[in-house]
């Protein structure tokens, strides 16, 4: 296996052109910023799509949900790496702090939302496992954070309706700490 070639893309961040090996500064890296916090992603959907895990960290402000709570039928970890972080896991509410781990095995309802006084940064890792199955609750302790739907879904497109329009952009200065 060779190093996959990195090269600007049309907002100036790194992003891979072929499979491979690599290495990319998150700060280097595209960002999603939208309604629900602001994502570092480091693969290339269209030339280098990691085919088993995918990887990303988000920065949450204070009350900004990751996602909308869901299940899905592949394991999924997440590390808080800065701040605090609520995470509603089987309609319970536990806080999370710097360095708390989650394990999340298949078909376990979650989402975590931003909290304390600033922002939080959490490194999340999914397993791809197949076809992507997707189910997001109705569940009131996640509605009452503004983090899930209002009627049962398996379809994202519906689920994230209202919530289309974030931008791509290169890192800010300040989202990461250090």
């Amino acid at each position: 296996m060779t190093e996959a070639r990195l090269a600007e893309d049309e907002r100036g961040a790194l992003v891979p052109q072929e499979d491979g090996w690599f290495v990319l500064n998150a700060r280097e890296a595209p960002w999603g910023i939208g309604h629900f916090g602001k994502t570092c992603v480091f693969e290339n959907e269209e030339a280098a799509r990691f085919p088993q895990v995918g990887i990303n960290i988000k920065v949450l402000e204070p009350g900004q949900p990751l996602c909308f709570y869901h299940r899905e039928n592949a394991q999924e970890d997440f590390l808080v790496l800065a701040g605090e972080c609520l995470l509603i896991v089987e309609g319970e509410e536990r806080p999370l702090r710097q360095w708390d781990f989650f394990h999340c095995p298949a078909n376990v309802d979650h989402v975590f939302v931003g909290a304390g006084t600033g922002r939080s940064v959490v490194l999340a890792v999914g397993a791809r496992a197949g076809p992507e199955q997707l189910v997001y609750p109705a569940e009131p302790t996640a509605q009452r954070h503004g983090a899930a739907v209002e009627v049962e879904t398996t379809n994202p497109d519906e689920a994230y309706a209202a919530y289309r329009g974030g931008r791509w952009g290169r890192y800010e200065e300040g989202w990461l700490p250090g």
